[in-house]
Parts: structure tokens; C-alpha cells; sequence
């Protein structure tokens, strides 16, 4: 019904752009209604549709907004400036403008509390300090509510990501292995949508192109031989550089039915400091460990570990049943103090370690937003502590909360020497697809230590690069030792590698190296492209299993995981202005990811490709 009303909304109107003499802010303050509006219950990016078709101004909703509901009467004759005012007064949206792009962007308004948050080590009191924390984009002259036009800022923003450099292109004839660690983090996407949301472009380290990869689903199969997880390659034309090719490497992982799923022995370690009061930390967080409970079944046990200024346990060991008590000792939490989360991370793991359940799902669940200041605390130090404590059979998995102090880089690292995963919570339903929808693959490993190799021809290939992984890249000889730490999988989850390449005969000049003087190169001949070869173990296992399969066939028809992966790397490098970013461009991406968009019985894609239109607009 609401899209039949938006249906004969738009028929009944003059949808042709136009453009009013004068500027933006002209625009604004005098373009006019030439139709009533009645949108009730309608999606806010169905009313902002029929403000762009009246208007000739594109008006466009972060993801965050696009989808909330409006009620409201609007009349003829109402300018658009009046309308701004209106929605932003009933419904706590914010305006930015962009002259260059005739657009005007709209986002929720963040809560207060969030922006009384500096780096230090509490929240700052309320008051007149709020005012000197916002920055102020120029709103149409003579316009009534200039606070409808804020871009919030933090003044004091310690937020830390590890510098991030593009791997470039690899000679084949003196290089020809690439060795990595897979990876099936996620939080670098959400992490990145949370700065989008806020009307921002997110700072370029805080992009990792394969966490946003592997962020989505895509249709490769279930394994159906001897190992955990299936191999599909493909190989196409580079969207970004047409004289180029890319390679897509996929792994499925096994799903697990219920019945194959071991007990899990949880240990909850929850950071309380003052650093974790605002709305978007702590009480997110009571949100996410909520949804996780409600899907615990009586063989699992869980134990919560508190740390401040010094640690503590606030559950003892409380069987799956019992969830009316874990939810009490979870809603009871308050924030308060400095952060000393060396001290929590050895309790979290002397109570998993007690409690240990032979063959079963050992995990520490650390929630914090990073900010560790007392006692243990450097990266290196908590590398270090983790490693010593992961062969004891117990993982470590990270999520990620809040905003303006959070400290992506310890936690990255965190995850990856606990052998666990790293999830960043910006929302309730992001919490909901870590903790509920994705449990399985969250909590319950299926291969660790899993190493990917690829050989290139190079009879076929004169040089390739791999695209994101620059933190996982490994030497040659790692893959072949099994005391080499690696990348876990968790159940159903699926990890997606892409290589651009440059063929053989491309006249594109290769990489400048000089000829070895005591040994020669010899090609053997073969039409294989590149061999891909993958060492894991099972999870209660210390001996690795290799298994290889060969890429030879070049897919002129490209497939929808072919086409969207593609569209997600180009993004990638749009956002980071990597140097191999080539004919890049948003508009390209938007026309691989809506073509490739498939079923998306999530959203997950449909709110990609709004992504990218945001950031289009905000990347002028």
C-alpha cells in the first residue's frame, strides 16, 4: 500500500529536475512544494525521492536514517528549507550540504551523550562544553535553526589504527608464491559505516579491504569432501584497468547443524571504565551480550569478568539455563574509573582455564573500546599476553564499541594473536548478525591456523598484486611451518581473496629487477594461470593438511560474487586514494554492486550501495 501511495505520488507530479537560478542555499530557502504530501508511514528515503523529483535538489539519507518511517502533511507552497526545519525538529535529523553535487545529505542527529566523551579517562561534565565540541557546516543564509546543520566533532579524538600500506605488484619470474594468513574479521566495514553515518569519510588506515570483503556472504558451495571448507576461483577482466585481470579466491566453511555444535565455556570480559559511559558503549553493549544469552543452551556455562581500575569476576561459572541470572549480572554493570584491561584479560582466562571443557568451545569475549591505561596496556605487551595463554586451547574474540577514543589497532591484534575474531558493534542490528545470525561462525571454529599460497605462471602472468591482507601477508617459508600462527574459521564463514593481475603478454612493462647473476629462471610449460594451495588444521589438531587445485579458465560471463567482490575493492580503494586505484570510480562501483546485488535477503548489499552514494557525495 505505501508504495502504491508513493507510486501515484510520483505519477501525479511534475517529475522533470530543474535547477533554480542562484546557489544552494537560494534553492533551499526558496524552492517551493508544487504538491501536497501525505507520507504517512512512509520510509524516509521514499519522502526525500519526492523531494528530489519536486525540487530538482538530490536529497539522499545516510543508511543509519534511510529507513525510518515519517508521518507528516506537507503542503504546497512549503519550501524546502521550512521541510528541513520540520523533519529536523520531529525527527532529530541533521543536514549537509554540497554545493558541487546540488545534494543534501540527511542523518539522524547523535545522541548528546556520545559527544561529551574525550580521551580522558571519564566523561566530561554536561554543559556549556558541548557547544565548543561541534563543528558547524554554513547553513542557508538567514536560516532559523543552524543546530539542524551541525556536523559533530570530537575535540580531543585519540581513535588509533595501525598505518595500512597497498601491497604492490610482485615480478613473477623472481617472485612467484604469495603467502598469506586468511582473515574473517569484519570490523573495519561497520567501522567504516559508523563514520559514514556521522556524515564523515573514514580515515583511510581505518580501511582493510578484506574485512570488507569478507563482511558479505556470497554463493560459493558447502564443502562436500574431507576438508571444512570448499575452493572456488574465478578469474575475469579488472573493472578498474580493462589491460588487467582479476583472480576471486573463495573459502566456505562447513555449516554446523545444532546437533554438531560442542559446549561452549564463555568467559564475558566486559570493560566498565569511565571510558565506556556513553550510550553507543556500555549500554550497546548490556544490548549485545543480551541477544548472545537469549541463544545459549543448558550445556554451555558462562562466567562475566569486569575490569576499571582493577578487575573482578561478577558471574561465577552459571550454566546456559540459568538466563535470568546471567541477564541480571549483565543489566547490573556500570561504568566507572581507568582502564586496566592486562589485569581482566589474565582473570578472563584464569577462570576459562578452570572451567575448561575437554573438546569443547573455550572463548574469552572481550567487549571494550580499546582504551587500556593501567598496567599492562601497550599493543606489544598485550600481544605478548595473549600468546603466552592461547596454548591453553582458549580463544579470544573482540568486539568493538564506541567512538572517538576507540583503539582499533589493540584490538585487531587482540583478536588475531587469541586466534579469535574481531567484530566492531556500531549498532543494535550489527550486534544481532555477530551474536545471533552469525553465532556459529562467531564463536565455533572449524580450521585454524589456515594459510593460503598462490603460485603464479609465469609463462601466463608477468606480475600480480595481492588486494588488502597487508597485515596478514606471511613469508614464503610460514607456509610449511606449523608452529606459524594463523588465521581461525568459524563455522559458515566464507573468506574472499582477489589478486589483480598483468598477463604475459601485456605490453604494460613489468617491475625493474636486476637479473640474477648465479642462477637462471626456468619456465615450465603449462597453461595453468596460478595454483592455489591452502594448509589448516582441525581445531584439537597440531599437524597441518594441505590441498592444492589449479586456475586455468578466464570467465568472460563474470558471476554476482565475481562482479560484487570486485565492486567492494574498488570502494575499498576509493576510500584509502590508493595508488593503484587506476579508472576507479564511485559510479562504477554503484553499477557493479547493483548489477551483482542478487537476492539480499538481509539488506547487506542494498546498504553497501547506499554507502557508496554517501560517500560519493562526501568525497567532493
Amino acid at each position: 500500500m505505501k508504495k502504491l501511495l508513493l507510486t501515484v505520488l510520483l505519477l501525479l507530479m511534475v517529475t522533470t529536475a530543474w535547477t533554480a537560478p542562484g546557489n544552494l542555499e537560494d534553492r533551499i530557502k526558496t524552492t517551493q512544494l508544487s504538491q501536497n504530501i501525505q507520507a504517512s508511514g512512509m520510509p524516509l528515503d521514499d519522502l526525500l525521492t519526492v523531494l528530489s523529483q519536486q525540487s530538482g535538489i538530490q536529497m539522499i539519507a545516510v543508511p543509519e536514517a534511510a529507513g525510518m518511517t515519517v508521518d507528516l502533511d506537507l503542503a504546497a507552497q512549503q519550501t524546502i528549507e521550512q521541510i528541513i526545519e520540520l523533519l529536523q525538529q520531529k525527527y532529530q535529523l541533521t543536514f549537509q550540504k554540497n554545493d558541487s553535487k546540488n545534494t543534501i545529505l540527511v542523518l539522524k542527529t547523535p545522541d548528546q551523550e556520545q559527544y561529551w566523551m574525550t580521551g580522558a579517562h571519564g566523561p566530561m561534565p554536561k554543559g556549556g562544553m558541548l557547544m565548543a565540541r561541534m563543528e558547524y557546516a554554513s547553513a542557508p543564509a538567514g536560516y532559523a535553526n543552524q543546530m539542524a546543520y551541525y556536523t559533530p566533532a570530537y575535540s580531543h579524538n585519540t581513535e588509533e589504527y595501525t598505518r595500512i600500506t597497498d601491497v604492490s605488484f610482485q615480478d613473477t619470474v623472481t617472485n612467484a608464491l604469495s603467502t598469506f594468513s586468511i582473515d574473517v574479521d569484519t570490523a573495519s566495514y561497520s567501522n567504516i559505516r559508523r563514520f559514514i553515518n556521522s556524515g564523515k569519510l573514514p580515515p583511510a588506515d581505518s580501511v582493510r579491504t578484506e574485512e570488507l570483503l569478507n563482511y558479505f556472504t556470497y554463493d560459493y558451495p558447502q564443502p562436500a569432501g574431507e576438508h571444512p571448507f570448499s575452493l572456488t576461483t574465478e578469474v575475469g577482466t579488472c573493472p578498474w584497468n580493462a589491460k588487467h585481470q582479476l583472480v576471486l579466491i573463495g573459502l566456505q566453511g562447513k555449516a554446523l547443524q545444532a546437533n554438531e555444535i560442542p559446549p561452549s565455556n564463555l568467559v564475558f570480559l566486559i570493560d566498565v571504565s569511565g571510558s565506556m559511559s556513553a550510550q553507543n558503549k556500555l549500554p550497546l553493549l548490556k544490548t549485545a551480550f543480551t541477544m548472545l544469552v537469549n541463544q545459549l543452551r543448558p550445556q554451555d556455562q558462562v562466567s562475566i569478568v569486569v575490569y576499571a581500575g582493577s578487575a573482578g569476576v561478577v558471574l561465577e561459572p552459571t550454566s546456559g539455563s540459568e538466563k535470568d541470572k546471567i541477564r541480571k549480572a549483565i543489566d547490573s554493570l556500570q561504568a566507572g574509573g581507568s582502564t586496566a584491561g592486562g589485569e581482566g584479560i589474565k582473570l578472563a582466562y584464569k577462570i576459562a582455564k578452570e572451567n575448561l571443557i575437554s573438546g569443547g568451545n573455550n572463548r574469552v569475549i572481550l567487549a571494550t573500546d580499546g582504551d587500556f591505561n593501567v598496567g599492562v596496556s601497550s599493543e606489544g605487551e598485550l600481544s605478548r599476553l595473549i600468546e603466552e595463554r592461547r596454548d591453553d586451547g582458549i580463544s579470544l574474540s573482540v568486539l568493538g564499541f564506541g567512538m572517538g577514543n576507540i583503539k582499533d589497532n589493540k584490538m585487531e591484534t587482540l583478536a588475531d594473536k587469541g586466534n579469535g575474531n574481531y567484530a566492531y558493534i556500531d549498532n543494535a542490528t550489527e550486534a544481532k548478525k555477530v551474536l545471533v545470525s552469525q553465532m556459529a561462525g562467531t564463536l565455533y571454529t572449524i580450521a585454524k591456523d589456515v594459510k593460503m599460497q598462490v603460485e603464479f605462471n609465469p609463462a601466463k602472468v608477468k606480475q600480480y598484486r595481492l588486494i588488502g591482507y597487508e597485515n596478514r601477508t606471511l613469508a614464503t617459508s610460514d607456509f610449511n611451518n606449523d608452529k606459524k600462527d594463523a588465521g581461525d574459521m568459524g563455522a559458515g564463514h566464507s573468506v574472499t581473496a582477489l589478486y589483480e593481475i598483468i598477463p604475459a603478454d601485456a605490453e604494460e612493462s613489468g617491475v625493474s629487477v636486476n637479473p640474477l647473476i648465479y642462477q637462471k629462471p626456468i619456465v615450465i610449460p603449462s597453461e595453468e594461470l596460478l595454483q592455489v594451495k591452502v594448509r589448516y588444521k582441525k581445531p584439537h589438531e597440531d599437524a597441518s593438511t594441505l590441498f592444492t587445485t589449479p586456475v586455468n579458465v578466464f570467465n568472460s560471463l563474470p558471476s554476482d560474487n565475481f562482479r560484487f567482490a570486485a565492486a567492494v575493492a574498488e570502494y575499498a580503494m576509493l576510500l584509502r586514494n590508493s595508488e593503484f586505484k587506476a579508472q576507479s570510480s564511485y559510479q562504477q562501483v554503484l553499477d557493479l554492486s547493483k548489477s551483482a546485488k542478487g537476492p539480499d535477503t538481509q539488506g547487506y548489499r542494498a546498504e553497501f550501495i547506499r554507502l557508496v552514494e554517501v560517500s560519493e557525495v562526501l568525497g567532493e
